[in-house]
């Protein structure tokens, strides 16, 4: 191995070198300005290169700005990484106390420590520091032996994760008292040392000593261990009193980070940082009477970030305080998540309360949704649901509204051809049957409700049979009057067999409005599911192919059970029905209906459906609509791509749109080329 890959072994493949020469904190894959010259755009980043396997510094302003970590330093330094090659591998080693020889006689003294540990040269941190400073240490690194390893393991922490947070072994440490004076500590079995690495400054941990920790160089004044090694984003972050916690946390797949101690203040700018990046922010720190105490406190100084605090189950003594000494004690990931769970659930009691309410119970399932309109067998309305019926002024709207009102007027089902080619529920119980009309005169209504009335063959409007002209009212005052009329008609009748609200764009101000149409779309789907209802919205608007226009016409795209469209037929004297939406397979599939106006009945009567042949030229022309919007941003799809496109664009299940793509493909809208892909086809071009 040659010394330029020994150093992007030793320094996380260049990202700490990118990190110490760096004058600026920086985040990898995030932008920032580039120190090497007056950038005013924040174009440049730190990324990992899969090709070369190392970190590189990438200017999207200025090419000429970017390279790995040793061009970095070189030209941080004001060297030629050319010429000076040698001299910024030297200086790299030197700056980040790297134990790897370089082949130069005035390298470095060798290790003088036990004499069981291999010769290493000292690192010296802070070389420049005269001795006589209470900055100046140098610590002599050496391999992990067994009894060390063993030591780490009782906390579930393997070498992975040491070699991960830079904690290493050392032989020796040298540094000077708070006296001035010079002092030597040096590793024994009964005492290991081992550091912390953070930059310029290390912290010496001692686990068996009586003096547990020593620090050298300058420590940062925002010192947060284990912060390098978070993922961008995260759901549970904790915070802990030591760096061991944080290795052992790691170590069981949970992210956390530490401060000097306890009892250091944390920095608001921190949480607010990492509030971004993790749901949830846990101080889980020891549970004697000091950590108990700064947990609380911490909680009511970051109250305002919702930090959470998590008390483990210890007894708070020497050897039962830390979450390191929870996973001693033969505790799991698994109970931690328990721990975890069982917080979380205090914490959203109310939640959990609306979640048992809302979660299916397999064991007992709901009653079975009744069916109150359905064409050929297939459901359109049914209870607890909303159904759409669309199409342009002067297709018959009203008037088909009219015969779907009819069939809900007696105790037994009337003939299909009745009720303009459709299945209506009777209502033998005397249910309530609303409708609201939001746009006819009142004159215009009570004609329509005359025609209703005939067809039912009724003299009389029927007790539970309700007929409302809303058109005076104001948008807001609409949909009032609704809400309050349908529990008032709901109790009064002991129940609601079906509501028609004749007009539903004129509850709100606009229906290119998105939030007012998701609004009145989802109030209404929920007043269906109170009352056990079907709730039928005509919205008079001409659909676009099989999709609705405006932003409420997508609403009920997405909430409606069902959706037909009515125009006008090739025969002028005649009205088409095609349904745009089914709950189960595909509208192209539904039969299309025809009505007119019969001057002897003196009202609108059934025709019949549209041949064959109409049916599949109405399917192919839809499906080439289809075709031709999914393939316009691209002149290839894999076969998946085109089933998902289906799926979203017609509403239909998978099975569906294979068998389309099967279809199309047999009718030549679709091709396939040599690879599999598909593409436009012949009849698509035309």
């Amino acid at each position: 191995m040659n010394i330029k890959e020994e150093i992007l072994e030793h320094t996380n493949r260049g990202l700490e070198i990118f990190s110490f020469y760096m004058p600026i904190d920086f985040i990898p894959k995030r932008n920032f300005r580039n120190p090497l010259y007056e950038d005013r755009r924040a174009s440049c980043n730190i990324y990992f290169d899969t090709r070369s396997k190392c970190y590189r510094m990438k200017d999207f302003g200025n090419e000429m700005y970017s390279g790995d970590c040793f061009w970095f330093a070189a030209a941080i330094q004001g060297l030629d990484i050319r010429r000076d090659f040698m001299k910024v591998l030297k200086m790299i080693i030197n700056d980040l106390q790297l134990n790897i020889p370089l082949p130069y006689n005035d390298w470095g003294e060798k290790s003088k420590s036990n004499a069981n540990i291999p010769p290493k040269p000292p690192i010296s941190v802070n070389a420049s520091k005269q001795a006589g400073s209470k900055k100046w240490f140098r610590i002599a690194e050496q391999s992990y032996k067994d009894n060390e390893l063993g030591f780490w393991a009782r906390y579930g922490i393997g070498t992975k994760t040491l070699q991960r947070f830079q904690v290493k072994s050392i032989a020796r440490f040298e540094s000077v008292s708070n006296q001035g004076k010079a002092y030597t500590i040096h590793s024994s079995s009964e005492e290991p040392m081992f550091c912390y690495s953070m930059r310029n400054f290390v912290k010496v941990y001692r686990p068996f000593s009586k003096m547990r920790f020593l620090y050298g160089g300058e420590k940062a004044e925002d010192y947060v261990f284990g912060f390098e090694q978070l993922p961008n984003k995260g759901d549970i972050l904790f915070i802990t009193g030591g760096e061991k916690d944080v290795l052992s946390l790691s170590a069981h797949h949970f992210n956390a980070i530490c401060f000097n101690s306890e009892t250091a203040q944390i920095p608001e700018s921190i949480i607010e940082s990492l509030l971004l990046r993790f749901r949830h922010i846990i101080l889980l720190y020891d549970t004697d009477e000091t950590g108990l105490r700064e947990a609380e406190r911490q909680t009511e100084v970051l109250s305002a970030y919702k930090v959470l605090t998590l008390t483990l189950p210890l007894q708070g003594i020497k050897s039962e305080k830390d979450i390191s000494d929870y996973f001693a004690l033969g505790h799991t990931e698994k109970e931690l998540r328990g721990l975890l769970s069982a917080m979380l659930s205090q914490i959203y009691t109310q939640t959990i309360m609306m979640l048992r309410s809302c979660e299916i119970d397999y064991d007992n399932p709901p009653d079975a949704s009744m069916s109150v309109v359905a064409v050929n067998g297939v459901p359109l309305g049914t209870q607890g649901n909303l159904f759409c019926i669309t199409g342009g002024e002067g297709t018959g709207k009203s008037n088909y509204v009219a015969a779907i009102l009819t069939g809900t007027l007696g105790t037994e089902r009337l003939p299909a051809e009745r009720t303009l080619g459709l299945e209506i529920t009777p209502n033998p119980n005397g249910l309530a049957v609303l409708h609201y009309d939001t746009e006819q005169s009142e004159a215009q209504l009570h004609k329509n409700l005359g025609k209703t009335l005939q067809r039912a063959s009724l003299k009389t409007v029927p007790e539970f049979y309700h007929s409302l002209y809303l058109a005076s009212l104001s948008r807001k005052d609409r949909l009032k009057l609704i809400r309050e009329s349908m529990d008032l008609f709901h109790h009064k009748h002991g129940g609601i067999h079906l509501v028609v609200i004749d007009g539903i764009a004129d509850l709100i101000r606009s229906a290119n409005d998105e939030t007012e149409s998701i609004a009145i779309v989802d109030e209404l789907y929920r007043l269906a599911g109170i009352y056990n209802t079907c709730i039928i919205c005509v919205l008079h608007f001409v659909p676009n192919g099989i999709k609705l226009r405006g932003h409420i016409g997508s609403e009920l795209q997405r909430k409606a059970a069902g959706i037909l469209s009515i125009e006008k037929d090739d025969n002028p004297e005649y009205s088409v029905v095609k349904a745009l939406k089914v709950r189960d397979g595909s509208p192209l599939d539904v039969p299309m209906m025809l009505f007119g106006w019969d001057k002897a009945e003196d009202m609108h009567v059934y025709r019949g459906e549209k041949s064959k042949e109409d049916k599949e030229k109405r399917k192919t022309d839809e499906l080439i609509g289809v075709v031709k919007e999914a393939f316009r941003s691209s002149l290839k799809l894999s076969y998946q791509e085109l089933c998902e496109i289906l799926m979203r664009e017609m509403e239909i299940k998978e099975r569906t749109a294979k068998k389309y793509i099967a279809y199309m493909k047999e009718q030549r809208i679709l091709a396939q080329d040599t690879n599999g892909n598909y593409q436009k086809g012949e009849l698509c071009r035309t």
